[in-house]
């Protein structure tokens, strides 16, 4: 039959590995870096890697003592 799946022809959800689970931190953060790096951002400074990093862990962590209710200006 041409244009029909059927069950038995439909492919299995594919596993889907978290990048949290791919790569260690010490990866993670070399990825990062690379990629700052090949974009021109600067890693330090107003607005560099590292104030943007900083800037979304604080986020992140007032996000879950509140709750997740966002409720903090950006």
């Amino acid at each position: 039959m041409i244009g029909t799946i059927t069950e038995r022809d439909a492919v299995q959800e594919p596993v889907v590995v978290s990048a949290a689970e791919a790569v260690s931190d010490e990866q993670l953060v070399a990825m990062l870096v690379d990629c700052a790096r090949s974009e021109g951002l600067q890693l330090t400074g107003e607005g560099g890697l590292l104030q943007q990093l900083t800037k979304r862990f604080l986020e992140s962590a007032l996000d879950e003592t509140e709750g997740g209710g966002g409720g903090h200006p950006t």
